[in-house]
């Protein structure tokens, strides 16, 4: 004797086998355990009648269970390591930290160490008239600061001295 619905050879010479269950044929295999209609939207009251004839209870709501967090699971967190970059007097090409965008840095030129020994110089050599004042309008002679073009944050100086 066979389960109902198992799959089963064609008797005779052919051994080409029938067709699979059907979807109702695989579903009926478990049909010894009770099965609750199906769950009305709202609140459920009152006595229902189960598979076997006897009234029953069901509860003021279906609800789905709530899922248990597994204590086993593994958090995987993938960290990005950016190497270290020599900022100099171009541009760099690079990933900002701030906003983590592909950006390409600003540059602003500021007065440096380079910048006022410069300026002392020229001052001992006897160009009083404002002349020493040149090498504060020389980006070659100052320090270089670079900026973020999206977010502003100051990313790195390349110093001269």
């Amino acid at each position: 004797m066979s389960a109902p619905g198992s799959y089963q050879a064609a008797a005779g010479p052919s051994s080409v086998p029938t067709a699979p269950p059907s979807y109702e044929e695989t579903v009926s295999v478990n049909s010894y355990y009770p099965t609750l209609p199906a769950p009305m939207p709202g609140p459920a009251t009152g006595l229902m009648m189960g598979p076997d004839g006897k009234g029953m209870n069901l509860p003021a709501y279906y609800t789905q269970p709530v899922p248990v967090p597994n204590a086993n699971a593994i958090a995987v967190q993938t960290v990005r390591v950016q190497q270290p970059i020599s900022f100099f007097d171009r541009p760099v090409q690079m990933c900002c930290p701030s906003c983590n965008k592909m950006i390409v840095t600003q540059l602003s030129y500021n007065a440096g160490t380079l910048t006022w020994l410069s300026c002392r110089n020229l001052c001992l050599l006897g160009c009083m008239a404002g002349c020493c004042f040149i090498p504060f309008c020389v980006d070659a002679l100052q320090d270089v600061d670079h900026y973020c073009p999206n977010c502003k944050a100051l990313l790195g100086t390349y110093k001269r001295l």
